[in-house]
């Protein structure tokens, strides 16, 4: 199937590494013109250079986007860079794990800013340049914890779940101006993240990793976790014009973990 990915522009946070950088790259296996972005200046090297064998164009943008600023410099720098922007993939890392007692006011208003905030800013800024997109697409993501929240993730389990509401509430409202919104809830995928939440979660349960894994794959109907590669296949798809009509969709990515009917 040609997903009709080539040429277009695609802004992607949070892309140095894990479901942003695979993301990443199958748009640029696809030729896509890509911008990545992340706050680690050497892990973002690290990406461009690898991007950089599929022979487009790709530039490299380090930044903070839980910073109120670097959302609205991030597509400036596109827009000079490229003339446009198509294609918007707005992912953040997670917030830390604890339990709700635990956190304080200032690790909640951080979490905001990281999970939520982040999503608001870049999307505000994008909308005068996705309007002027023959095929504009958005897509954040988010996680399954906002279907079936994960114990001692409060943080994410609650405010993720207001970035699938703005998605949904974007998907209504500009979808007349030819726009389409989603969000992929990817469950456990074998990443970094994924790995240092089960080492901190065995040594609460005095387990050891390899037996965290194995309990968490057990949770799934496939018996274990999804690559990244799966889940950029997801991505790249719903970011594409190939998914010209599916717009407002909350897509569980998570080899049957959710339990739930709807």
């Amino acid at each position: 199937m040609d997903l009709g990915i080539k040429g277009k522009i695609a802004l992607l946070t949070g892309a140095s590494r894990g479901l942003g950088f695979a993301t990443a790259r199958l748009l640029a296996q696809e030729g896509a013109r890509v911008v990545i972005n992340s706050r680690n200046p050497e892990n973002l090297k690290q990406a461009g250079d690898e991007l950089t064998q599929f022979g487009g164009e790709v530039i490299t943008l380090p930044g903070d986007v839980t910073d109120s600023g670097v959302p609205e410099w991030l597509i400036k720098e596109t827009i000079d860079t490229f003339g446009g922007l198509d294609l918007l993939f707005t992912n953040s890392g997670g917030p830390p794990p604890g339990a709700f007692e635990d956190i304080k006011d200032e690790t909640w208003q951080d979490a905001v800013d990281l999970s939520f905030m982040s999503h608001v800013r870049l999307i505000r800024a994008a909308l005068p340049f996705l309007r002027k997109s023959e095929t504009p697409s958005v897509l954040t993501v988010t996680s399954i914890s906002i279907k079936q929240p994960i114990p001692n993730l409060v943080l994410s389990n609650s405010i993720r779940a207001a970035t699938a509401g703005l998605t949904k509430t974007l998907a209504l409202e500009l979808g007349s101006e030819g726009i389409r919104f989603n969000s992929i809830l990817p469950s456990w995928t074998q990443t970094e993240r994924v790995e240092q939440l089960l080492k901190e979660r065995a040594a609460r349960n005095n387990t050891t990793l390899e037996q965290e894994f194995q309990a968490q794959n057990e949770q799934t109907s496939l018996g274990r976790m999804a690559t990244p590669e799966e889940f950029a296949n997801a991505a790249v798809f719903l970011l594409s014009p190939a998914a010209s009509y599916i717009t407002g969709l909350m897509l569980s990515v998570d080899g049957g973990a959710y339990k739930g009917l709807f």
